[in-house]
């Protein structure tokens, strides 16, 4: 009996890739910050707190923009999906100064376009 635990792939979303893409621009520490919390992720952590009324097990996590003197709260906020015990989908990154919030109907939407284009 093995005390592993599985491996967790993350996959990304069009959106969640462009977003970093346009964030980048602005804020080039963006991948180096993102970095742990996807490898908190792999190692099965369920960080952040969840996201209600999308129909689905979402989190949002608070990440500090190293670019900026502002801690985790004028920060990122990301968005991910736990859809199966080995399978973590980030959604959507944006900057706190930009957006204060995203609608649980959005998170959605977004979910269910990955889904339309992987033909699942």
């Amino acid at each position: 009996m093995s005390n592993e635990r599985p491996t967790i792939q993350v996959q990304f979303t069009d959106d969640f890739q462009q977003q970093v893409r346009d964030l980048a621009k602005r804020y080039r520490k963006i991948r180096l910050d993102l970095q742990p919390i996807i490898q908190q992720l792999e190692a099965g952590e369920i960080i952040g707190d969840q996201v209600q009324g999308t129909g689905y097990t979402v989190f949002k996590v608070r990440i500090k923009n190293s670019d900026v003197q502002k801690g985790k709260r004028g920060g990122y906020r990301l968005i991910y999906s736990l859809e199966s015990p080995t399978q973590i989908l980030l959604l959507l990154i944006y900057s706190k100064s930009d957006n204060d919030d995203v609608i649980a109907a959005e998170i959605k939407e977004v979910i269910e376009e990955f889904y339309n284009r992987e033909g699942l």
